[in-house]
């Protein structure tokens, strides 16, 4: 265990950071979403309302997670990576889950409902971590990656399917598995994913949109023209707090996917540097708990795996905002309006403030 720079105490600067950035994000799915909930519910409070008891829940399951010791998910991870899977399965069986904009991605239950994605990026980051520690054998690798990416791509949610991937490839390469093979398997995951968007009409579509964002504004282009309207609002310092115009059902899924663009509308691009920083100095805090732990051991995998989750996220949805990367339907953690994304969040969190605090104890 690594125990140099014992004064950082990275997981009191994780803890800190999470409060900070939660309420940032409580905040702001009130100010993107009173327009929709107001015409949707009659109620302007209605979504941040919800988001508040998902906080709540989330805090709990924060500091219920950096207390359960590491070996309990390393002995159930297999179950949950099983569970997960029929999860994933039970959203496109009819009757069970639930359809919305052409995807099946929600499992419905009275008074609730829930993604089963998000519970499967935990299962497949702690039972990646616990395989990772005896074995690399790349034929079972691959057929274990397969499988959950699969049934994301039959959803379909291409974007989860990316994230799942960087998942398992980020771990698989710092397991210390043999690098034969891997300029192999790029290329060929390449050459599926250019296929996948070929014979997919809706995906195509947002390539083109994304390699040309003027084509059809009022079409194929609507989502990310009313986004770069929104940046071009904001300006250097914002409209203000509660003034943005783009969440007056100008831009799809405000308060959710695009919900930076209605924070950067109203900020402006100085506040938006800063609350970027913030993320910055969120992802480097991981990384530091990641060096608290021993390389190869399971502590290690299991952190660097939640590294990469939280942090490929991140960057996936600002550079889908700012048009570095096609829209991909990715939250944007802690910000985004959505209870299993913030719950899963915070009580990942947990489990990192435990390796921070202990490493590979």
């Amino acid at each position: 265990m690594n125990m140099k720079n014992p004064v950082a105490a990275p997981q009191k600067v994780l803890l800190l950071l999470t409060l900070i950035l939660c309420a940032l994000g409580l905040l702001f799915v009130f100010e993107a979403s009173t327009a929709e909930a107001f015409a949707t519910f009659g109620n302007p409070f209605y979504f941040v309302r919800q988001q508040a008891l998902w906080l709540f829940l989330g805090v709990i399951g924060l500091t219920t997670s950096s207390f359960i010791p590491l070996s309990f998910w390393k002995k159930i991870s297999p179950v949950l990576y099983g569970v997960a899977v029929i999860l994933l399965i039970a959203t496109l069986l009819p009757g069970i889950g639930r359809e919305i904009n052409g995807a099946r991605r929600w499992l419905y239950f009275p008074g609730f409902s829930f993604q089963p994605v998000e519970v499967l990026k935990f299962a497949v980051v702690a039972f990646f971590a616990r395989w990772m520690t005896d074995h690399q054998k790349i034929g079972p690798f691959l057929f274990l990656t397969l499988i959950p990416t699969g049934l994301l791509l039959l959803q379909p949610d291409m974007g989860s399917a990316l994230i799942v991937l960087a998942i398992a490839f980020g771990m698989y390469f710092l397991a210390g598995a043999p690098l034969k093979g891997f300029a192999l398997i790029g290329g060929l995951g390449v050459t599926a994913l250019l296929i996948i968007i070929l014979i997919s009409p809706y995906r195509l579509r947002r390539l083109t949109t994304f390699l040309n964002p003027e084509s059809d504004p009022l079409g194929a282009s609507f989502h990310i023209h009313q986004i770069t309207l929104a940046l071009g609002n904001g300006g250097i310092l914002g409209e203000g707090i509660g003034k943005s115009r783009q969440k007056f059902s100008y831009i799809p899924e405000a308060s959710t996917d695009s919900i930076f663009a209605i924070v950067a509308e109203e900020v402006g691009f100085l506040g938006s540097v800063i609350l970027i920083a913030l993320f910055a100095l969120f992802i480097r805090t991981l990384f530091q708990i990641t060096t608290k732990t021993k390389s190869g051991s399971y502590a290690y995998l299991l952190s660097t795996g939640l590294l990469i989750w939280l942090s490929m996220q991140i960057i996936l949805n600002l550079s889908a905002i700012v048009a570095l990367v096609p829209l991909t339907g990715i939250p944007l953690p802690f910000f985004s309006y959505g209870g299993t994304s913030l719950m899963m969040v915070l009580f990942v969190i947990g489990i990192l403030i435990q390796i921070g605090r202990k490493g590979d104890e």
